[in-house]
């Protein structure tokens, strides 16, 4: 599904109306409607009191009014309280307020404290709250009587509906302007603002329902837009069947090259997970002194010792061996639990300007990355990075506060720059193309936060890779995949306690319901 900035959704406005010729009016009727629809669903207990719509003088406040109409109309208690005089709204808004003060409508105007102060009981003792205060326009931070609002709805105990996204929620970045409502039911309009669905937006927004208004298909088409939310019919049949006549060479084989004393788990851990998503064989290139070790942990993963340097740890001494053991392969994993150190990096370096197959890098992959990021401009093949904020931070010279600031920004920002696929994990991860398309994933929870789980995810996208799948496609899935498996066994038994090697025997499972 496609998602939009405010300045995106306004212009896609503006063209239904001017160029294709849909009066503004008749999108809003469209967007009232389809709230109250939402409303009587969600809510049908609504009939037992009085529903309070707090309206703003702008467009939002438009729509609360048609929202208020219905209710009317369907012989529902309803109120709205305009935060504004009644001459200072202007345009469809104001067409529709004066349609429901018509239509026999009580409306109030609240200019001041001591307006909202009288009308607060009523407030408290409404069965819901429509808030249609500000829309995707806002941007200045929210102060004043609105603010007083905003933080008094959000003390009651009474169910809130927002019009298109909470008030005080920067539609486009989710940042909080200050203040912002919490919502039960966020009902947007035509398409999902990116503020909606990123934190700390989704954190106000409660469910989201998305209104169709009625701007055409052709034009979100041609609008090109390119960023999009992860559903998961857009995975659904699209793990082939396999042939009964197939071995374990059709299914590619993975090289993960990984481990160092101290974290040979990561090594096992992402061999397994490559396993389960279907890789026909693996093996895990380890120091060679580590190799009995790893002998141990793993069962149907093969290992490879490589020629380490003193302290156990992979170096330049290693790529010979791993160029003779190459051929065949169809991914190669770099990273999990390698080392950070210099001798390390000068291999990693190596190994992207040499490689013709597809490469994942995680952990201290990236890190050797950082040192150098040009060398991925050096790639004879597609590489995908999976970085945490941390790592994501020191590829781009910057802090992992700004990182979260703009996390679809900057993700997309180092894929273009470098010609790389990146996987900018957290909550709500990002997938960025290097073609300038962002994927959100809506998967995971925070029970995830655990040691071992991006090494399940370089395992899961090298698994898909080597079976042949493009690396996007695999990286999209993959997070998506890890992240359904972590919210399955939260709500099976709470969040706390779940592990890395939870998920890995929950694949097969949940990849049965894609083929």
């Amino acid at each position: 599904m496609d998602i939009v900035t405010a300045r995106q959704m306004q212009e896609l406005d503006r063209r239904a109306i001017q160029e294709i010729g849909i009066p503004g009016a008749v999108l809003m009727e469209n967007a009232g409607r389809g709230t109250f629809e939402k409303i009587m669903q969600y809510f049908p207990a609504v009939h037992k009191g009085t529903v309070i719509v707090l309206a703003g003088r702008g467009n939002n406040g438009g729509d609360g009014c048609v929202i208020a109409r219905y209710l009317l109309n369907h012989a529902l208690p309803v109120k709205v309280f305009l935060l504004a005089a009644i001459d200072a709204v202007s345009g469809d808004a104001a067409l529709n307020l004066h349609a429901y003060r018509r239509a026999g409508g009580i409306l109030r105007e609240m200019a001041d404290e001591d307006a909202w102060s009288a009308v607060l009981p009523e407030v408290k003792g409404a069965c819901l709250i429509v808030d249609a205060i500000f829309g995707t326009g806002l941007s200045a931070e929210v102060s004043g009587l609105a603010r007083r609002i905003i933080e008094e709805v959000n003390a009651l105990d009474v169910p809130v509906v927002s019009v298109d996204l909470p008030s005080g929620l920067d539609a486009t970045t989710g940042a909080i302007l200050g203040a912002a409502v919490q919502a039960d039911l966020t009902c947007t309009f035509a398409l999902p603002k990116r503020g909606l669905v990123m934190y700390p937006g989704i954190s106000h927004a409660g469910d989201l329902a998305v209104i169709d208004i009625g701007i055409p298909r052709a034009l979100i088409r041609d609008a090109g837009f390119n960023e999009h939310l992860l559903e998961q019919h857009d995975f659904c049949g699209k793990l082939p069947r396999r042939d009964p006549e197939s071995h374990k060479g059709a299914y590619g084989h993975a090289f993960i090259l990984a481990g160092s004393p101290g974290k040979t788990g990561a090594a096992a851990v992402a061999a397994q997970a490559a396993m389960r998503v279907g890789a026909g064989l693996v093996t895990i290139g380890v120091p060679a002194r580590l190799n009995p070790i790893l002998e141990i942990k793993v069962t149907e993963a093969m290992t490879e010792p490589l020629p380490d340097i003193l302290d156990g740890l992979l170096g330049l001494e290693s790529w010979q061996r791993i160029k003779d053991v190459l051929p065949g392969k169809t991914v190669v994993a770099i990273g999990p639990g390698i080392s950070d150190k210099r001798e390390t990096a000068q291999l990693v370096y190596k190994l992207i300007e040499e490689i013709a197959v597809p490469m994942v890098i995680d952990a201290d992959g990236l890190n050797a990355i950082a040192r150098a990021p040009e060398i991925l401009k050096k790639a004879r093949a597609p590489v995908v990075l999976t970085p945490h904020p941390g790592e994501m931070a020191r590829l781009l010279g910057t802090t992992s506060q700004a990182v979260q600031a703009d996390r679809t920004g900057n993700a997309g920002t180092f894929a273009g720059r470098y010609g790389v696929t990146v996987v900018l994990k957290g909550a709500r991860t990002v997938i960025a193309a290097p073609d300038g398309h962002s994927y959100i994933n809506p998967t995971g929870n925070p029970g995830m936060a655990s040691a071992g789980m991006g090494d399940v995810l370089t395992g899961m996208i090298a698994g898909f890779i080597a079976q042949g799948f493009d690396p996007l496609f695999a990286s999209q899935f993959s997070v998506f995949v890890h992240g359904l498996i972590g919210d399955r066994i939260a709500a099976q038994r709470g969040a706390a306690g779940i592990i890395a090697t939870d998920i890995i025997n929950e694949i097969p499972g949940a990849l049965r319901e894609f083929m």
